[in-house]
């Protein structure tokens, strides 16, 4: 995900601040060139299935703790805990493998490596988010990146392209940084766009 300028990222939070709503989530996100890796993995998918609803490369993340439409004036509160946070963490090795879906509905890849340390991140996430006095649904954690959706009346395409990256492995990457993610931005009769409202780098040993 693209990481703003600090005046930039000032000016968003300000923007952040001043609306009603925002939905909110916490992730992770793969470095450019393991998403090309994947990108080129999915060029026969993409050819194959354009019906599929696809999410932007640039979007691709792994949630961690997903807390859905907060008041905008809360989110202030998590910036500061999730700083500690990633600076009490090193980098985790993950990697993204093979393919699946959920319910013939939403494509996804899987995600391989430190798996445990990403349950252990994942926890200490959501942990801080109750200490802040944020409530959100607390979902068994999966860890996957989302590809696409499908549309109500074409679910072979999600099935057949889960099948299609089947023997996909892509290379080892560290995951360098925490993301606090807002995505109100979009709304409308248009696709959602995600944007960070922060992030902060893991300097843990």
């Amino acid at each position: 995900m693209t990481e703003l300028p600090a005046r930039d990222m000032d000016r968003r939070a300000d923007e952040e601040t001043r609306a009603a709503t925002v939905r909110v989530f916490i992730a992770l996100a793969p470095p450019d060139d393991a998403k090309d890796e994947l990108a080129r993995a999915l060029a026969p998918a993409y050819a194959a299935y354009p019906r599929l609803r696809w999410n932007r490369i640039e979007d691709w993340h792994i949630t961690l703790a997903f807390l859905g439409e907060l008041p905008a004036a809360t989110v202030p509160r998590l910036q500061e805990p999730l700083a500690e946070l990633a600076a009490a963490r090193r980098p985790l090795e993950l990697a993204l493998r093979g393919g699946g879906h959920f319910d013939e509905r939403v494509l996804w890849s899987h995600i391989d490596g430190e798996v445990e340390g990403l349950h252990e991140l994942a926890a200490s996430v959501r942990t801080v988010v109750r200490e802040c006095g944020i409530a959100f649904e607390e979902r068994t954690l999966r860890p996957h990146l989302t590809l696409a959706r499908a549309r109500r009346d074409d679910l072979a395409s999600v099935t057949e392209a889960a099948a299609g990256l089947a023997d996909f492995s892509g290379r080892s990457w560290p995951a360098e940084r925490l993301h606090l993610v807002g995505s109100n931005h979009g709304r409308g009769p248009g696709p959602i766009r995600y944007q960070d409202i922060r992030s902060w780098a893991f300097t843990g040993s």
